[in-house]
């Protein structure tokens, strides 16, 4: 069941928030409402994964109450042995599921086998609630005070509005806000903003990144079929698929963050305007913000971060960002995502640190050049990198490089180049030629000129509705919209033109992971 479909809009968020409000008095009856809701939405995709989700939950919850035992008895080793064991379940379960076929493509490839594995469909979610329960057992061993309770714990894991592809969550963030004393609660207010969150979401999803959805699949597709991409139509693929994937991903965040809330429950910020960013390290801080910081946590923390010298640190950052790649998909496309997110953000550390020792460099990022620059070349170079996340195979993201190099011309539609005649001396001398389809070109860099603009300069939804703490990060605020009946005309004309646009229920690019 996806958020963007009418049988959620329509049938079961409407019936679940309603029972909720009337049923939900109490932890337990909270609790109960919002775990049958979450398996009903996830049956609603695949019964038959309810077996693996509960049987997870319930692995989990039982290695954590043991794990928690041995830590408050102080038999630590016996804790490393059960946060050891849960890691290795956590991990072989995800490897089953969405590493084998990989691997054992790439073993026949390597030796010359020809080994068979049954086609295996991938859980919908797997990648997030794994790592929320690794993280879960990893708190525990390093001393969280958690009060654990299997209706709590199934509430944290299978939560709908964030089970499939996030924000990734702490046991200590969603389970304090259902317990019956938590901070009283103005069901009024919470469906006023949550509906607002959500009627932002749609709108940048069903009508943002389903329209200029149509214009990414040409020249990726004829990069992958061995089919010479000119110039304007490789980097026009390529950036718009830079704007699908922000308006699809901020879209889901604001649906998920708004479904929460009309719940009365608050996440952690996810998404914060990536592409306003003038460093990579800055981007990271902002896209996906939620996987960044596990990734930083349990990951490069744990690998040393920078605390033993500048090469360890540059090498735990390779890493890192190499298994944040791969977790996103069993391809090699995505470990090449990843490597170049790396190396990125080692060079990245390194300039700043030699920036911080020249004076020149000091005043120059101090300008308003230093962060013009940062700007530009951060959104090319994420530009770059987004074409192996789109590419279906290695070759197919190397020849859309390559296209975007400039190895096939460049074109440009009759149409445009009877208007630049004074120029044609020019673009002759740069190769520019005459040619391909008016229509796509214009129409590609029509809603690319209508979009980057949005990302690059449009406050986000957590600006918008600042005054009313939309996620647990922001608290109260003098800026935003404070609501009443204009921004009650606003969101509901969001709303209808979300409803509008959504045409046919196409799945978030996210839920793949």
């Amino acid at each position: 069941m996806l958020f963007n479909s009418y049988e959620f809009i329509f049938l079961f968020f409407p019936a679940t928030i309603t029972a909720y409000l009337l049923l939900g008095h109490g932890t337990l009856a909270r609790g109960i409402v919002l775990v049958v809701a979450s398996l009903v939405f996830y049956a609603r995709w695949d019964a038959r994964f309810l077996i693996l989700l509960l049987g997870s939950i319930a692995m989990n919850y039982g290695i954590g109450v043991t794990l928690q035992r041995a830590m408050l008895a102080g038999r630590l080793r016996r804790a490393d042995l059960f946060v050891a064991l849960g890691v290795a379940l956590n991990l072989g379960v995800l490897g089953v599921f969405k590493y084998a076929s990989f691997a054992v493509e790439n073993l026949n490839a390597l030796t010359g086998t020809d080994l068979v594995i049954s086609r295996i469909v991938l859980p919908l979610g797997i990648s997030f609630f794994t790592f929320e329960q690794i993280g879960f057992l990893a708190d525990l061993r390093r001393g969280a005070p958690y009060r654990l309770d299997l209706l709590r714990y199934a509430v944290f894991v299978s939560f709908f509005p964030r089970l499939v592809a996030g924000p990734i969550l702490r046991y200590n963030e969603i389970v304090p806000q259902l317990e019956h004393d938590a901070a009283p609660r103005d069901p009024r207010a919470d469906l006023a903003i949550g509906l607002s969150i959500f009627a932002i979401g749609l709108v940048k999803k069903s009508f943002f990144a389903d329209g200029i959805a149509p214009f990414v699949s040409p020249s990726f597709n004829a990069a992958m079929s061995g089919q010479p991409v000119d110039f304007f139509a490789a980097w026009g693929g390529a950036i718009a698929y830079t704007c699908q994937l922000y308006f699809d991903f901020s879209g889901y965040s604001d649906m998920a963050i708004g479904a929460a809330r009309c719940l009365g429950i608050r996440f952690p910020e996810n998404f914060n305007s990536p592409y306003k960013s003038a460093s990579i390290i800055e981007f990271w801080r902002r896209w996906h913000m939620t996987l960044s910081r596990f990734l930083r946590d349990y990951l490069y923390i744990s690998l040393g971060g920078n605390r033993r010298g500048k090469a360890r640190r540059y090498v735990n950052l390779m890493v890192t960002m190499l298994l944040g790649g791969f977790w996103h998909g069993a391809n090699w496309t995505f470990l090449v995502w990843g490597t170049l997110h790396g190396c990125y953000l080692v060079v990245n550390h390194a300039w700043a640190a030699m920036a911080a020792r020249s004076r020149a460099l000091t005043v120059f990022h101090a300008s308003v050049f230093g962060p013009a620059f940062g700007f530009v070349l951060t959104f090319l170079a994420v530009v770059v990198a987004w074409v192996f996340f789109r590419a279906p195979t290695l070759g197919a993201g190397l020849a859309m490089l390559g296209a975007m190099a400039g190895q096939h011309g460049a074109e440009l539609p009759a149409a445009i180049t009877w208007h630049l005649q004074s120029l044609a001396p020019v673009l002759a001398a740069l190769g520019v030629r005459t040619g391909g389809s008016g229509t796509q070109f214009i129409d590609t860099w029509l809603w690319i000129g209508a979009l980057l603009p949005i990302a690059f300069l449009a406050p986000n939804t957590q600006e918008i509705l600042a005054r009313a703490r939309p996620t647990l990060e922001r608290g109260p605020s003098r800026h935003g919209w404070p609501g009443g009946p204009a921004w009650a005309v606003a969101a509901g004309l969001a709303a209808f033109l979300g409803f509008l646009s959504v045409t046919r229920a196409s799945a978030f690019l996210y839920w793949q992971f």
